[in-house]
């Protein structure tokens, strides 16, 4: 019998998931009882411990979270200056190098975030500086690297990097606009969120926050069909996180490509607005997307407080309702005030991994929580975009009457001096009285 237990690495073997290679393998697999209790004995000899077990899987299958808000902190911190912290570790966050390589963080969302109060002002600058900050800390620093595509993301693992990833948190930064949404592109973008905590013209929130662009039974316009489509013909992923329910079924039920919440947990476990009830979790599993469930505490709980208990009762009961291929992980860290008890930091999320492996979860179950979900819809997503290469920039623009932006200008013929500014209108009208002024002032200067 000793001789048997001097085999029990060949056993993690294969509650890993890896190929047994001892001699003692079919031994081993005589009944699932004497299995466990020979893997208790090598917890036992060798001190291989659940810790050690979480260590392993997110070795392998490090984890790609959906969403992060520490650009925002950048900036209300420390001004977007870069130079004036060290990124490694940074005070009065919770989110730094140090603590994603801890938390077996592969791959980051980096949320790309403005207030909704800068809507109808200067919200396409102030996301052009957001996008900066990120740009630059993914540069500048070698732990890092941008990544804009499946492939260079799965080639960033291979070189040890933390990805980063752009995604612009809220449809009011592109200002009722699909050239700035492709210059967004250009520059990396690679995920939007329809909107935010406030209505766009085109979209509807799942907040009532703001009291703005309030429609009836339009909860996507046609512009916001043609957003949805451009950003299919781009590559860029639809995200759905803070859009009312209504917008996010029409959204499905447009969309070509897969789309994901990028930090949304179950209404059903917490009945917060933010959150997704099952009857669309039903329309997400048909459009063979992807729901990261938020770590936040209110859409956990509902309440200041939570536990890893609460958390992991929400991918329970996901994975009850549409199965463990439709989640993923979506923290919202730096977005939120507060998390759940042992789950502070980006640090701490093999905590929850550990507290899903005692609820029965299975490696291969996590494996694609952790990263192969998301991987796989970048990857359709990509493959609709070539699908549609062939068809050309839409050209579909905002009606103004929609837009009601007093600081949007709309161009017009300039006024002419001395005449009244109904001359500048367009229409027959107008064109009309410009035409009789003009032949006046000729006729007057030939008598």
């Amino acid at each position: 019998m000793l001789s048997k237990l001097c085999h029990c690495h060949g056993l993690k073997n294969m509650l890993l998931g890896k190929t047994p290679t001892c001699a003692s393998s079919s031994f081993c697999m005589q009944s699932f009882k004497h299995l466990l209790v020979l893997f208790s004995l090598c917890h036992f000899i060798f001190g291989y411990t659940e810790r050690d077990r979480v260590h392993d899987l997110m070795s392998r299958h490090p984890l790609i979270d959906g969403h992060n808000d520490l650009a925002l902190q950048l900036r209300i911190l420390h001004n977007n200056r870069l130079s004036k912290i060290d990124l490694h570790n940074v005070s009065k966050v919770a989110t730094d190098i140090s603590r994603l390589k801890a938390g077996h963080v592969q791959a980051q969302m980096f949320a790309v975030y403005v207030m909704c109060g800068a809507q109808e002002k200067d919200a396409v600058r102030l996301t052009l500086e957001q996008i900066d900050v990120v740009r630059r800390m993914c540069t500048e620093y070698q732990d890092f690297e941008l990544v804009t595509s499946v492939q260079e993301l799965k080639n960033s693992k291979m070189r040890h990097k933390i990805a980063c990833l752009i995604s612009i948190e809220g449809g009011h930064s592109i200002d009722s606009s699909l050239p700035a949404l492709r210059m967004f592109y250009q520059l990396g973008v690679r995920s939007m969120a329809l909107t935010h905590t406030c209505n766009t013209p085109w979209a509807e929130s799942s907040s009532k926050l703001y009291n703005v662009y309030q429609r009836q039974n339009n909860s996507l316009t046609h512009f916001g069909k043609a957003v949805v489509e451009e950003m299919n013909r781009l590559g860029m992923i639809v995200d759905l996180s803070h859009t009312s329910w209504d917008t996010a079924l029409a959204v499905l039920n447009h969309s070509r490509a897969p789309v994901i919440f990028s930090h949304s947990s179950s209404y059903f476990i917490c009945n917060h607005g933010r959150n997704v009830p099952d009857w669309l979790l039903h329309e997400l599993k048909k459009n063979q997307g992807l729901i990261m469930v938020n770590l936040h505490s209110n859409f956990i709980s509902c309440r200041s407080e939570a536990n890893i208990s609460h958390v992991a009762d929400h991918f329970d009961h996901i994975k009850k309702v549409i199965g463990a291929e439709s989640i993923g992980i979506g923290g919202d860290f730096e977005g939120a005030a507060s998390f759940p008890q042992g789950l502070e930091d980006v640090s701490k999320y093999p905590a929850l991994i550990q507290e899903l492996l005692q609820r029965n979860w299975t490696e291969n179950e996590l494996a694609d929580v952790l990263r192969r979900n998301f991987l796989r819809v970048f990857k359709e997503v990509e493959e609709v975009r070539n699908q549609l290469s062939s068809n050309r920039p839409s050209e579909v623009q905002i009606p103004v009457e929609e837009v009601q932006n007093p600081c949007r200008l709309v161009l017009r013929p300039p006024q002419v001096k001395g005449l009244p500014s109904s001359t500048t209108q367009h229409g027959p009208s107008g064109l009309l009285i410009l035409a009789t002024f003009l032949l006046l002032g000729c006729l007057s200067m030939i008598g």
